[in-house]
């Protein structure tokens, strides 16, 4: 991987609105960057510490609201990523799923490789399974997806990606839905905020993810000396954009995230650490992709402009998908990440807030510009193309093509306007 330049990013202080003020000691005492971490090895890039927000309890559109909102539509304009601290509450679920996701990578390969739906891309990947760019990723996950009873007539009717997911037990499943649960409370919240940022009609994003189709992908990733060689050598998972609204992430102590952005480097002394890195490219002039018509695995992967984002205790990270980038004709842009792989495995949370898998996702008032299509994006069937292009060997998307179902996606009964 090609070395890029190491620099220190200057950021501005956490923002703390009136509203919360209450819960300033909490957030002080959880956003410190964590000690004695490492970048991985193979990697120099500059270094941010983000800005961090505390979400109110429960939004009013006054002032305060109005200036986080504002604020939190330039940190991702400048950065593309920004941090929310979490609750204590939200500390001891994350502990807990943190916990049960630790378990299920320890079982063994055969108990994985049993989590696996015919219907639904719920359930395991192995390592060196999932793709990007043509080139396997190390990553060993776990998605969990809409977790729907055989019996329920989506299920029933064989629609695209519906189906139960496939737990190892309930000793997992439990504390997995409570974090889901919880995130999709936050993913609201966050959603609500941007729609005040942006000066949208309340409700222009909201409405898209009733019923939404929102999952997540429980990570493991070797440490880089314990691979089985599938990949390239320190490569975690390649350089891609998430296909969503919103990705709300959460990753241990051992490693961080990268972005992009030149204009907000300051040449400073070398900051090193070691740990599996989350790497994110914010925006730049004269950058531009559209993940929806085009792949962008892979783009600008080994190339300079990446920020290290370290792990930092009780943070979540929030950053905008494709179906936003969309929605704002690329004001906000889908933020391009990739991770590295370090001397120790690392385990990490991925949730995404997610538009109703029938949605019909329109720009959004005031931005409907020279995007395309200008019809409009039909999310399951975006959702579908992701999968199929990510797993193009796993049974799930072997049944799906050979029994006829993607031809279903067209139909009206799988289509909603969202109106």
């Amino acid at each position: 991987m090609a070395s890029l330049t190491v620099d220190a990013v200057r950021t501005s202080t956490p923002f703390f609105p009136r509203t919360v003020r209450s819960l300033l000691p909490m957030a002080r005492n959880s956003i410190q960057p964590t000690h004695k971490t490492t970048m991985p090895p193979g990697f120099s890039a500059a270094v941010a510490q983000l800005e961090t927000f505390v979400l109110p309890e429960r939004l009013s559109g006054s002032l305060s609201d109005r200036a986080m909102a504002k604020a939190m539509v330039r940190a991702w304009r400048r950065h593309g990523i920004l941090q929310i601290a979490m609750s204590p509450s939200q500390q001891q679920i994350y502990a807990q799923a943190n916990a049960a996701s630790r378990d299920f990578f320890k079982a063994t390969p055969l108990q994985k490789q049993a989590c696996v739906n015919e219907c639904s891309y719920a359930g395991y990947v192995a390592s060196g399974e999932e793709i990007t760019a043509g080139i396997a990723d190390y990553s060993e996950i776990f998605t969990v997806t809409k977790d729907l009873h055989p019996g329920d007539p989506r299920v029933l009717e064989k629609w695209p990606c519906h189906g139960p997911c496939p737990w190892l037990d309930k000793r997992m499943k439990s504390p997995m839905l409570n974090y889901m649960a919880d995130m999709g409370s936050s993913g609201d919240k966050v959603l609500q905020l941007i729609e005040l940022g942006l000066d949208v009609p309340q409700g222009s994003l909201t409405k898209y993810t009733d019923d939404g189709w929102h999952h997540m992908r429980v990570l493991r990733f070797p440490a880089r000396h314990r691979t089985n060689g599938k990949g390239k050598a320190g490569r975690g998972i390649g350089s891609h954009t998430d296909y969503g609204l919103l990705v709300i992430a959460a990753q241990d102590e051992v490693g961080g995230m990268d972005t992009a952005s030149p204009s907000l480097m300051k040449k400073e002394a070398p900051l090193t650490t070691i740990s599996p890195g989350l790497f994110v490219r914010p925006p730049q002039q004269g950058e531009s992709f559209a993940n929806w018509k085009q792949s962008v695995a892979g783009m600008k992967e080994d190339e300079e402009g990446w920020l290290y984002v370290p792990p930092t205790p009780g943070v979540f990270t929030a950053f905008p998908g494709d179906m936003m980038q969309y929605m704002t004709n690329s004001f906000l842009q889908s933020t391009p990440h990739k991770v590295g792989l370090n001397v120790r495995e690392r385990f990490a949370f991925a949730y995404f807030h997610e538009p109703n898998f029938r949605a019909m996702v329109k720009p959004l008032p005031g931005f409907n510009g020279s995007q395309e299509p200008a019809d409009g994006i039909h999310y399951g069937t975006h959702f579908t193309n992701m999968a199929l292009r990510n797993y193009p060997t796993r049974i799930t998307t072997t049944k799906l093509l050979e029994e006829g179902r993607y031809e279903m996606l067209s139909k009206e009964k799988l289509r909603d306007e969202m109106v």
